[in-house]
């Protein structure tokens, strides 16, 4: 059972009782006609070989009141486009494909590119960047949902608590951040226990209450890939296409929303999904490239915001992460020890030094290039830079294979 304590600007929404999933589904049946709703599932063509994404569908086709589902895969050939269009085949409602690879799909991003504007590389980023932009040409819906596609323990209460305080015009939030907590026999979560969380306890140490980080701080899971969005204000967010999506949503939501739009939900006492090799000796692969790609995001919007970040200041931020990471693993012991799971603490302590070099990476990079690449841009500024940008890509994704 989870507590019901506020903490931040963020709303939280615990699960204190199990309420049954058909009234919550019954609440967003009575909606939808006046807020058609959307679901997202970014994957690759590895998910179709594991049981999580299998236990997804069967769910999904329990479910009634989502108007499209739009499977986003990206990194994946024409092969493994054919078999996801049998793959999703028993899915009995409306269903889109949309193939990044495609050719017609691949024409019109660098139709973009010709026309200035940076459409990122492949990944889940762009993945979901496509999706939305197919979903607002197509003007069908008021609200898109997002779920990943490795979620071994999904129900479809998940996604029900997700949508539906976005949905309701009473509480009428804008953007729905998923959170729950990742453990098996053992904790998970090791980014965000080991490396976003003290990373951000470092910087208020250093920085005081800067309301970016206490904005950043009051998430229970700032990584978690499930949220909802709403049509406009989604428009309007600039994703990048590498591991910082997750980050860098939420600042696009508080850029355009007040923390009073903008809510958290935990949608399953339990969440297990895929677990990313750790890739100590490679910072190019696995969790060391995501915390890297998390650390350097964070950096360059915080100085977008107006923070300081100095080179002085970057040096006492690896030394006070360092000591918020070690108190981090004692403290992640604890819980564990508590509730009678397996804890690794020389694994623990492995992983704060993979992230501790990350951390280092990261402020090189930023110290580098301070502004980094272009993030990818909002679909209104494509609708602006290209005026026939929504019907283009609709014909593209239309098109499939050919």
């Amino acid at each position: 059972m989870s507590d019901f304590h506020q903490s931040g600007p963020v709303t939280a929404l615990p699960r204190l009782l199990t309420r049954p999933v058909e009234e919550l589904e019954a609440a967003i049946l009575e909606l939808v006609p006046k807020f058609p709703v959307a679901l997202v599932i970014p994957m690759v063509p590895s998910e179709m070989d594991r049981p999580a994404l299998a236990r997804i569908v069967d769910e999904l086709c329990q479910t009634s009141y989502l108007h499209t589902l739009v499977v986003s895969l990206n990194k994946a050939t024409l092969e493994d486009y054919e078999r996801a269009v049998g793959y999703f085949e028993r899915y009995p409602h409306r269903k889109v494909i949309l193939w990044s690879e495609a050719p017609a799909v691949q024409q019109f991003l660098e139709d973009l590119g010709r026309a200035g504007l940076e459409v990122g590389r492949s990944g889940k980023g762009r993945a979901c960047w496509l999706a939305i932009g197919y979903l607002l040409a197509e003007e069908k819906v008021d609200y898109m949902a997002f779920q990943d596609a490795d979620v071994a323990n999904f129900s479809r209460e998940m996604i029900a608590r997700l949508v539906l305080p976005a949905l309701d015009p009473i509480v009428d939030f804008d953007f729905v951040k998923a959170y729950y907590a990742r453990f098996s026999e053992s904790l998970h979560g090791r980014v965000t226990r080991l490396y976003v969380s003290p990373l951000l306890a470092a910087f208020r140490r250093l920085i005081g209450e800067d309301p970016y980080i206490r904005y950043l701080s009051s998430f229970r899971y700032a990584l978690s890939g499930e949220f909802a969005v709403q049509r406009d204000l989604v428009s309007r967010m600039r994703l990048p296409s590498d591991w910082g999506l997750e980050i860098v949503s939420l600042f696009e939501a508080l850029r355009h929303r007040a923390p009073e739009r903008i809510c958290q939900v935990e949608i399953a006492e339990r969440y297990d999904h895929k677990h990313q090799d750790l890739s100590g000796e490679d910072p190019a692969l696995g969790l060391n490239r995501m915390a890297r790609d998390i650390g350097t995001h964070l950096l360059r919007t915080l100085a977008a915001a107006g923070v300081e970040i100095s080179s002085g200041r970057l040096t006492s931020l690896l030394a006070a992460y360092q000591r918020e990471a070690e108190d981090a693993v004692a403290d992640s012991y604890c819980v564990a020890w508590i509730n009678g799971l397996k804890y690794d603490r020389h694994a623990e302590e492995i992983n704060l030094q993979t992230f501790v070099s990350a951390l280092r990476g990261s402020i090189e990079e930023f110290l580098a290039d301070p502004l980094g690449p272009p993030l990818v841009p909002n679909w209104a500024r494509v609708w602006a830079g290209v005026h026939e940008a929504g019907p283009q890509l609709l014909a593209a994704v239309a098109r499939g294979p050919e």
